[in-house]
């Protein structure tokens, strides 16, 4: 199937796997609605696109402002008259990864922007889908939410856990409804993230990381998949598995 005049929203879309997706998506045909918390990082990938011939909108917020998603859903189906796509992919971790050391203010955050953020997009463009009979939701979660360790941390390994049994739940609640939900799992992938890492992984641990855009193409497989056929889950990491025990020692 084809992604020409599909419209696709790609939350995280400033930066790493979303950019990366709404970048392939649009070069595919797709109208691409890029959903960030960065206005100026939206923007940017929004001019990309447009520079390369194709069509994007920028919502700046935050995607566990439910009633912001909400009208976002809103104005994006009162200006083109359907939603094909949605990739739940925003995200981060916290600055701490051990239990005692992350605070009450990490641990809100981190679940807002995984798991709350991932809820209430869903939420909001589900009833379209359900209307047009077909519908496709990319969730994004992480190695870490199947094997929680200290490189993932306490609560982003749980967030992502819970995007995964998310992604189940709603294969369960829609069957037959023609809307399919997936969830991609990377490894370690190199993208922005990593230099916020309490221990950052040099550039040369980075050169054998997957990237961004081998990300972006899995999502994209999955997008363009016929209707008649999901990937229910999906896992890609580097070929290359390294040995991170000396940098996981030093985190907080």
């Amino acid at each position: 199937m084809s992604l020409k005049d599909k419209v696709c929203i790609v939350t995280g879309g400033g930066s790493g796997i979303g950019r990366s997706s709404a970048l392939i998506m649009a070069r595919e045909g797709a109208t691409v609605i890029l959903v960030g918390r960065t206005a100026s990082k939206v923007e940017d990938v929004k001019a990309e696109v447009a520079s390369a011939g194709g069509v994007a909108e920028a919502f700046p917020l935050d995607v566990a402002d439910h009633d912001a998603v909400t009208q976002m859903a809103t104005t994006v189906l009162e200006g083109f008259g359907r939603i094909d796509v949605l990739v739940n992919n925003a995200g981060h971790s916290s600055p701490h990864r051990r239990l005692m050391s992350t605070s009450p203010q990490e641990i809100r955050s981190v679940i807002d922007s995984n798991l709350v953020g991932t809820i209430f997009c869903t939420q909001a463009v589900m009833p379209a889908m359900l209307e047009a009979g077909e519908g496709t939701i990319i969730n994004v979660s992480s190695l870490a939410g199947l094997n929680p360790g200290l490189i993932g941390g306490m609560v982003y390994s749980a967030a992502k856990a819970a995007v995964i049994n998310f992604t189940g739940f709603l294969n369960i609640e829609f069957r037959n409804t023609g809307v399919r939900a997936s969830v991609v799992i990377p490894g370690e992938i190199d993208t922005p993230i990593m230099d916020k890492r309490p221990v950052p992984p040099s550039a040369e641990a980075r050169t054998t990381m997957a990237t961004a855009e081998d990300v972006a193409e899995a999502i994209t497989l999955i997008a363009r998949l016929p209707g008649r056929a999901t990937i229910p889950e999906l896992t890609i990491r580097p070929t290359m598995l390294r040995d991170t025990s000396a940098e996981v020692s030093r985190f907080p």
